[in-house]
């Protein structure tokens, strides 16, 4: 591949790492303004969520702690498959009810975080991301004694 194909195709990796940087940072937020009322706190009206109350607290959980875990690249499918379900829990369990079309009924966002997180289960988290370096010091240690020591000439 030449042209702006291939320097498109090169620069994959990179995108897709901020792609999910950015992800789990706002989701992250959305977390910690709902448990701690940070950043306008739960739904943007300040205070926190009641510890404990079905099903809000427990979401507000799963987007702090699984957003962090994808914005570090840590665990990245399988806390993006954890972030996926919960928005689509999110979306039909709140908003769907009471309209079919997500713009009619407030769940734009629900949709969209579900989809972006299913998007990372299959992608994978690109680059910048823990699992990497973690995966290549692991490949490190694993190596022979003999590939790891210099040749002098």
């Amino acid at each position: 591949m030449t042209g702006l194909t291939g320097r498109l195709t090169a620069a994959q990796p990179y995108v897709l790492g901020l792609f999910r940087i950015v992800v789990g940072l706002v989701f992250t937020c959305h977390g910690a303004a709902s448990l701690f009322g940070v950043l306008g706190g739960a739904m943007g009206r300040g205070g926190t969520i009641p510890a404990g109350t079905w099903p809000g607290w427990y979401a507000a959980v799963i987007q702090l702690v699984g957003g962090a875990l994808v914005l570090l690249g840590l665990g990245t499918r399988a806390a993006a498959l954890v972030a996926s379900g919960s928005m689509a829990y999110a979306y039909f369990d709140v908003h769907q009810k009471a309209a079919l079309w997500p713009i009619q009924n407030g769940g734009e966002l629900p949709v969209l975080f579900c989809w972006s997180f299913l998007l990372l289960v299959f992608t994978g988290s690109g680059a910048f991301a823990l699992d990497g370096l973690l995966a290549r010091r692991s490949a490190e240690r694993q190596r022979p004694a003999a590939e790891k020591t210099p040749v002098a000439a």
